[in-house]
């Protein structure tokens, strides 16, 4: 089952919803026969499991009892906080298991469970969310690489500051009474990130298609640090039609030859600018290189020179 972007459950209907923590990091669903095996398997539905040697005694976790759990792996940082940039390190490692035993000494993943969807031969989709949440937190899934983290009921104002201060991605809103619907996006599950801000400087874009041909499809922006330009990453959303032909012309205003950063990016098609334009953009969090997650387009800035942001 999938969330789908919006905004906070209002104060008024908020005490029909539970709040979570967005976790960032690899979405599992975990079958445990009752027989001393485990199987983890990707959103994809392939077996992922050898990647995460960490996770094999969870086989034994629940005794003989058989179950079928949802969950999101992550590599946690310092502050506890997930990490996809950490976790990147891990995933895909499922035909080399010497590699992944390695790597988990390392940068050891934790498997965080929020949903039970099977439990001793019975299907429980067709439970309520409350009803699924009290059973899953029965089961006392806890180890040393696996938890039930604390979903909250009500109070979502409360958790988004909580989770604005502790500089966690974001929350997700469960509906109390819903069902859980494989494979579906459904409302009753509602993602709500929380958004970062970064001043940037355009450095080049590359050129829209179809519709958008002769506007830039992405912008290409980087950073200042001691005196450089480096690459932070590729916009290519947030703006109106009239925001992206206005942006055009100043682009092409700015045509320049040499690539203005400090490390040429490895975008084919790019075309370079004079890096004195700057802007705002959204992002979620940042990898473990620098570059922004998932940015998007807020205005420009023209009160701001690239020099200011040194």
């Amino acid at each position: 089952m999938l969330a789908v972007p919006g905004p906070l459950p209002s104060t008024g209907v908020e005490n029909r919803w539970a709040f979570e923590v967005k976790q960032d990091g690899q979405r599992a669903m975990v079958y445990l026969p009752g027989n001393g095996t485990v199987l983890v398997r990707a959103r994809s539905g392939t077996d992922i499991t050898a990647a995460y040697p960490e996770l094999l005694p969870l086989a034994g976790s629940l005794g003989t009892r058989s179950a079928v759990l949802d969950g999101e792996i992550v590599a946690l940082d310092e502050q506890g906080r997930s990490d996809f940039g950490r976790l990147q390190q891990r995933m895909g490692l499922v035909s080399a298991p010497a590699r992944a035993a390695r790597m988990a000494t390392k940068v050891p993943a934790h498997l965080m469970l929020f949903d039970v969807v099977h439990l001793d031969g019975r299907l429980l989709t067709k439970l309520p969310y409350e009803e699924r949440r009290e059973v899953l937190e029965g089961l006392g899934a806890a180890g040393p690489a696996w938890s039930t983290p604390a979903a909250i009921t009500g109070h979502g104002a409360e958790a988004w500051e909580m989770a604005r201060e502790a500089g966690l991605e974001g929350l997700i809103a469960k509906r109390l009474t819903s069902r859980y619907e494989p494979g579906a996006r459904s409302k009753s599950w509602v993602k709500i990130k929380l958004h970062r801000f970064a001043d940037v400087v355009i450095g080049g874009w590359v050129p829209g298609r179809g519709r958008l041909t002769g506007l830039p499809g992405a912008v290409l922006v980087g950073e200042r640090r001691d005196g450089l330009l480096h690459y932070a990453g590729s916009v290519g959303t947030g703006w109106s039609q009239a925001e992206r032909i206005r942006l055009a012309e100043l682009l092409h205003a700015a045509a320049s030859d040499p690539c203005p950063f400090a490390q040429v990016p490895p975008v084919a098609g790019a075309r370079w600018v004079l890096p004195r334009l700057v802007g705002e953009v959204r992002y979620t969090s940042r990898t473990r290189a620098g570059r922004l997650r998932h940015p998007s387009w807020h205005r420009l800035r023209p009160d701001l020179a690239p020099n200011d942001l040194a």
